[in-house]
């Protein structure tokens, strides 16, 4: 009888921890489609709203930088981030595990406290160097600062787990280091990178505080977009593009999960077989 109760209250205390989470997200998706202006009242379905985004210059702009920003700063991330986890992995050097340990340290730092150094520094390479000008690349270098960690975390994690003797038996073979790495490693590690690929760019896209420190006229990202929108009032087009946002961001955290749980099915599979 307490197996039944105890999950009746499991249960129960999930659906509610995700109706938490959720519901404040639903809200903003719905208001997205009210007819009613203000929100106040449900005025019917209309698609007018994301009509209306779609004319709307200041966002057209913003996702245009958005999407750059992302793109750019996971290409950057993701080939650093690989190379500096499979180097982590494979190859033992004096320091390795503070290097490893130091990695995480982004990762942990509130993202104020980041984003603020990032903003110094770049003021003091402005007046020693005469560069840096707030703008489009800043941003997208101090994106690639807290991505790389996640994605050389992410590989690395994947690269501890391959056997060397494969890349061992390619050598055996006659095969050089950098082509037994191209043809077994690589695809191998490449579960990984993308899924350490599609956080960096799950994260790049959701950034607010390091975008707005270190963006210029112009420059503005959709989470900036969104909060400038928020302190003007609140209108139906922020709800449209909010779940835009979020509907790109679930999307890609998704494909991430999926790829992690094909990552575990195959090295589970492979195990079988080999026992």
């Amino acid at each position: 009888m307490r197996r039944p109760f105890t999950r009746g209250i499991l249960g129960v205390g999930s659906a509610a921890v995700l109706l938490y989470l959720y519901l404040p997200l639903m809200a903003v998706a719905v208001a997205s489609v009210n007819a009613d202006r203000f929100g106040a009242r449900w005025g019917g379905f209309t698609p007018h709203w994301y009509a209306a985004l779609g004319r709307n210059a200041d966002a057209l702009r913003a996702g245009g930088n958005s999407l750059l920003v992302a793109t750019a700063s996971t290409v950057i991330a993701t080939v650093l981030g690989s190379l500096l986890g499979y180097g982590l992995a494979r190859f033992a050097f004096p320091g390795r595990h503070l290097a490893a340990g130091v990695l995480r340290l982004p990762v942990l730092l509130p993202d104020i406290v980041l984003a603020v150094a990032l903003l110094l520094f770049f003021g003091q390479t402005r007046r020693w160097l005469g560069v840096g000008q707030p703008g489009l690349l800043l941003i997208i270098l101090g994106h690639v600062t807290f991505q790389l960690p996640f994605v050389a975390l992410v590989v690395r994690a994947r690269a501890t787990g391959l056997d060397p003797a494969l890349e061992e038996a390619a050598r055996d073979l006659g095969a050089t280091p950098l082509a037994a790495f191209r043809a077994v490693t690589l695809p191998l590690l490449a579960p990984g990178i993308l899924a350490g690929a599609l956080l960096a760019f799950t994260l790049s896209l959701d950034d607010f505080v390091t975008a707005f420190l270190l963006s210029g006229p112009g420059t503005a990202t959709l989470p900036v977009l969104i909060y400038a929108g928020v302190r003007r009032g609140l209108s139906p087009e922020i709800h449209a593009l909010s779940t835009l946002v979020m509907g790109a961001s679930l999307l890609a955290v998704l494909a991430t999960q999926w790829i992690r749980t094909a990552q575990d099915g195959t090295a589970g599979n492979r195990k079988d077989a080999q026992a």
